[in-house]
């Protein structure tokens, strides 16, 4: 263990015993980086000369145009998040299924996956998810712990249907397109949504009265003109859903400029619902400061931290220590997963993108995994840091907005199956590579090796060394 010395592995327990302790996440880097280097420059361990390059690693961070994704796509979800049409979409879609037991809450992991897809937010989608449906859960009879852990487990899966966030940030630290991204998270999107699904179901047949159906008076008749309530609030986000995916999917924009005219169409949505208000864009541009403003200063400081921990050789010391585990690549895919699963708890998907996967891409690369599958493995996993009982944030929104009638523990225990539901994904993308990579290894393919280029050059004359080049005579010397 310490072949490299004994500073990287201090500088990385340092690292956790800060964040355990509860300062804020990146002024803790910063120190931990400059502390440990001061000691590397003491010892001779780390030059000093290192540290220049600083400021342009600084620069960097704040010229880097595929993070101003970030700010647009969250813009685009806050304006979302108050224009109503959560609202509108969850209610129509509640009395279409409300016939069936458990319609309710088939409802809600439908309309969370539209939802996340067009905000991109855990917090928006459980919030408004758990205002709209748990009070109603409750007056039809719902059992609490799955009525409470369906509606954690809608807002969850935003982390991995595109536009997500986690992926914009993944595919910036591992060094792939975010367009790649974005093909590849949705095989394991749609799968985490069938899962759900098929739970439900299954409740649904072995014990309907965990979710009685909605009584018809309540529903009211279905007919056309439900219908087509339901797919006039579908169709709008659908829309917008396709502009903002379709043009990065087929290279027409960047992410950020997709991002700037997602910003665009939700403003579009909202004024159609006639609540674009200037406090809406106020709050919303709000939460966009707050929220970049927190991942400015958490790039600056795992930046610090990166530069003294690689300058020791940290990173060797970590490529070192997990190439050699047992298993080859799967081995070490369990133990990464398991690792993060575990930091998950302390640690949300910002942190672990900025601090951990940076470490982790030499030996992914050592190893021949492909990064793209990695990063949405890697984002399929941290799906679970919003559903750990008891530090996930979906619990804690999810908390704050239920009636004190509802029990913590029901919340708790009822979010249990979900996170287990999360990792049989997680063995899924694991075990079945296909399902990442089948939707970017979908387009026509070209064999580098194969191309031949022909020039046909014009008939310039005979030469001697068989090119077809004119002949150039010296002109005679000078006398």
């Amino acid at each position: 263990m310490f072949e490299f010395g004994i500073i990287p592995p201090l500088m990385f327990f340092g690292m956790v015993v800060f964040m355990l302790y509860g300062f804020p996440v990146a002024f803790s880097l910063a120190a931990v980086g400059m502390f440990f280097g001061l000691i590397g420059i003491a010892t001779g361990h780390f030059q000093a000369i290192f540290l220049e390059s600083l400021p342009y690693r600084f620069y960097g961070i704040i010229s880097n145009e595929l993070l101003l994704a970030i700010p647009f796509f969250t813009l685009m979800g806050a304006i979302l998040e108050r224009c109503g049409l959560a609202e509108d979409l969850l209610e129509g879609t509640g009395k279409l299924f409300g016939a069936v037991p458990g319609g309710l809450a088939f409802a809600v992991i439908l309309v969370g996956a539209i939802l996340g897809a067009i905000t991109g937010t855990v917090a928006a989608s459980v919030i408004t998810m758990g205002m709209i449906s748990l009070p109603i859960m409750q007056r039809y009879g719902y059992n609490m712990k799955l009525a409470t852990g369906v509606i954690a487990a809608s807002g969850t899966i935003t982390q991995l249907i595109p536009p997500s966030l986690v992926l914009v940030v993944l595919a910036d630290q591992l060094g792939r397109s975010v367009g790649d991204m974005y093909a590849g998270a949705i095989g394991p999107s749609m799968l985490q949504v069938l899962i759900f699904l098929l739970y439900i179901a299954i409740i649904a047949v072995v014990r309907p009265k965990m979710m009685p159906p909605i009584p018809k008076e309540e529903r009211g008749d279905l007919d056309m003109k439900l219908i087509g309530r339901v797919l006039m609030g579908m169709i709008p986000s659908i829309v917008l859903i396709f502009l903002v995916l379709g043009t990065i999917f087929w290279g027409l924009a960047t992410p950020t400029e997709a991002g700037a005219m997602g910003v665009v169409g939700a403003m579009v949505l909202a004024a159609i619902n006639r609540r674009l208000t200037w406090p809406l864009i106020k709050q919303s541009m709000e939460t966009t400061t707050r929220i970049t403003s927190m991942v400015v200063f958490i790039l600056i400081g795992s930046t610090v931290f990166s530069l003294v921990f690689q300058g020791m050789d940290g990173s060797r010391w970590i490529e070192h220590m997990l190439t050699g585990m047992p298993g080859g690549a799967v081995g070490f895919l369990i133990f990464v997963n398991i690792f993060i699963f575990v930091l998950a708890f302390f640690l949300d998907f910002f942190e672990i993108a900025f601090i951990i996967v940076p470490m982790l891409v030499p030996v992914a690369t050592a190893l021949g995994i492909d990064l793209v599958w990695f990063g949405v493995l890697i984002c399929v996993n941290m799906q679970t840091s919003f559903m750990h009982p008891p530090f996930g944030f979906a619990l804690f929104y999810l908390r704050g907005i239920a009636p004190p009638s509802i029990r913590t523990s029901d919340i708790y225990l009822g979010a249990l199956p979900w996170v287990g539901m999360q990792l049989i994904l997680v063995a899924i993308v694991i075990f079945w590579p296909e399902s990442v990579t089948y939707w970017i290894d979908s387009g026509p393919k070209i064999d580098p090796s194969k191309i031949e280029i022909k020039i046909d050059l014009p008939n310039l004359g005979d030469n001697s060394n068989g090119l077809n080049l004119p002949t150039l005579e010296m002109p005679p010397p000078v006398k």
